[in-house]
């Protein structure tokens, strides 16, 4: 459910700002309003029912920026990058932001690991180099950039005790952020009903209530698990891509799919040999 949810989240985004007039700094602030109001309503409601105790406000200012930069470059990179296109670039860059991290750390990649890396980053400059089928590259630079935001935001929130509590502080710190683009973007302001009707669906259910059940799902994971499978985002996102907004399934996009999705596998699924190993 989480999975689907994140898939829809990119169908939501893309059809918004490519079938509705709303511009893509409204549409960021619409969705991260709804989803601070979704998300704080459903705290309050586990603190009334006595399933919180912690009373505090949740969250930081340093994770609500990587959340703000991420919805942003995530809205302004589908205004020119296919549904399927850009769950991909975002997804892998999520991926490759974290286990860079841990290389950063200490950890250290096998053969296959490398292997998958290189086969990885290969997928990578296939499907962004020039071509008829290629992505647009400032939107393609912007997506990559969301998904960098994204796995620094995941990797400062795996240790929370309380991740609903921390990621409805989140949001509720990024309305700010996500105002003050708003309002430099004024001379580019379009609404419609549509649009916002899909920032708020994107805000408060694909996105706060995703968010919350994947965060209910993760202690019931291992790490490489949790990791696996974010990887079915691209596939389930192109599909919808394909069924509901009729884009365009190109060789190059297959191509490019199998290598990065196919890299980052083997990167996560050796690490979880390795362990089983020790």
């Amino acid at each position: 459910m989480a999975m689907i949810a994140f898939a829809t989240n990119s169908l939501l985004c893309r059809a918004a700002l490519t079938q509705t007039s709303i511009d893509a700094a409204s549409f960021t602030f619409i969705r991260m309003f709804s989803g601070a109001v979704a998300l704080w309503l459903i705290v309050n409601l586990r603190r009334t029912t006595g399933a919180v105790c912690d009373r505090g406000a949740g969250g930081n200012w340093i994770s609500a920026l990587a959340l703000f930069l991420y919805a942003a470059a995530f809205s302004f990179a589908y205004v020119g990058v296919g549904a399927g296109t850009g769950a991909l670039l975002l997804f892998g860059a999520v991926q490759a932001t974290m286990i860079l991290w841990g290389l950063h750390k200490g950890e250290h990649l096998r053969g296959v690991q490398t292997l998958g890396l290189i086969v990885a980053l290969i997928g990578l400059v296939l499907l962004l180099f020039p071509g008829l089928s290629a992505p647009p590259l400032s939107g393609s630079i912007l997506m990559i950039g969301a998904g960098v935001a994204w796995g620094i935001y995941s990797l400062r929130g795996r240790r929370e005790k309380n991740p609903a509590t921390v990621t409805a502080g989140n949001f509720v710190r990024t309305v700010p952020f996500a105002a003050v683009v708003s309002i430099i973007f004024i001379p580019w302001l379009h609404l419609d009903l549509a649009g916002v009707t899909y920032a708020i669906i994107s805000g408060a259910i694909t996105s706060g209530l995703g968010y919350v059940i994947w965060y209910s799902a993760l202690p019931s994971l291992k790490a490489a698990s949790a990791a696996t499978v974010q990887l079915s985002v691209p596939v389930l996102a192109a599909s919808g891509g394909i069924l509901l907004l009729g884009e365009p399934l190109t060789l190059r996009y297959l191509l490019a799919s199998v290598a990065i999705l196919g890299g980052i596998a083997l990167v996560v699924l050796e690490k979880t040999r390795a362990y089983s190993d020790l």
